[in-house]
């Protein structure tokens, strides 16, 4: 027997084997979805695929780690707390909502939770473009409290994505205000080229903003919209078909460079 021991761990919500020595160091990894083993001393193979034997699922690719992209260093190199790409979507509602529930016998649906679905919703059908070469970071947090909902960065650029959940309503759109039903009108347009002006000087990129409905009645836009792209929930797969502004390249450092919570620090 080698004395080689396999120790299981979950790395960004991954698992991933790991051979260890003797003395506990490890000496190789096994990566299930990407059907690879990672070898650090070459030397040890036999002894590392006969430990791996009864886990190993399929044919695997066996050799030493691939070399790291900048992208791929810049994200290695960020403390947990500073990495914003496992927020979920509307994770500063799910906190608040947490810490500060609604009353038990509250009369009227607590706005929050209406709220947290929209962003839900937004959140898995831009997560559903990562396929397509996006990134999508959720709930960004910008100082004073404010944050920006969704920042998508793929192959047709960079945008903000400010959710609004419209419940059927009819939705007039006179810039910069949006009028749900018979309610108010609410400046959201204004609020949407903030987001994508903070981003922008954050990025040191362009960055257009997206008003995005959930669930809306009759949408009216009696006159064009400067800048402002306005989608239903519905629509939030068109962006996919975007293109020619980013390689992947520039993807890939963008999105390494908007994950890092101290990107948003002066905005």
């Amino acid at each position: 027997m080698s004395g080689l021991r396999v120790v299981p761990t979950w790395r960004h919500g991954q698992e991933r084997l790991y051979v260890c020595g003797r003395d506990g160091g490890n000496i190789a990894w096994y990566d299930r979805e990407a059907a690879r083993v990672n070898l650090l001393s070459e030397h040890q193979r036999e002894a590392v695929l006969e430990a791996l034997g009864p886990f190993l699922t399929g044919p695997v690719t066996v050799g030493p780690p691939p070399v790291p992209t900048p992208a791929e260093l810049a994200r290695l190199t960020l403390h947990p707390d500073d990495d914003l790409a496992p927020n979920r979507p509307g994770e500063a509602l799910l906190v608040a909502l947490d810490r500060n529930p609604a009353p038990p016998h509250r009369l009227r649906p607590d706005p929050r939770r209406r709220a947290l679905a929209a962003e839900q919703t937004i959140g898995e059908a831009l997560d559903r473009l990562d396929g397509a070469g996006w990134h999508t970071l959720h709930s960004v947090p910008l100082p004073g409290g404010d944050r920006i909902h969704h920042l998508a960065i793929g192959p047709g650029g960079i945008f903000t994505v400010h959710t609004v959940p419209a419940r059927r309503h009819r939705v007039l759109i006179t810039d910069p205000m949006v009028t749900l039903g018979r309610r108010d009108p609410q400046p959201l347009l204004r609020q949407a080229r903030a987001d994508a002006d903070r981003a922008s000087y954050a990025l040191t990129a362009e960055v257009r903003p997206v008003l995005a409905l959930v669930d809306p009645g009759e949408v009216s836009v009696p006159v064009p919209l400067r800048e402002v792209r306005v989608l239903r929930d519905t629509e939030i797969g068109d962006l996919s078909r975007l293109g020619g502004v980013l390689k992947p390249a520039d993807v890939e450092a963008l999105h390494a460079m908007a994950r890092d919570r101290g990107t948003w620090g002066r905005v």
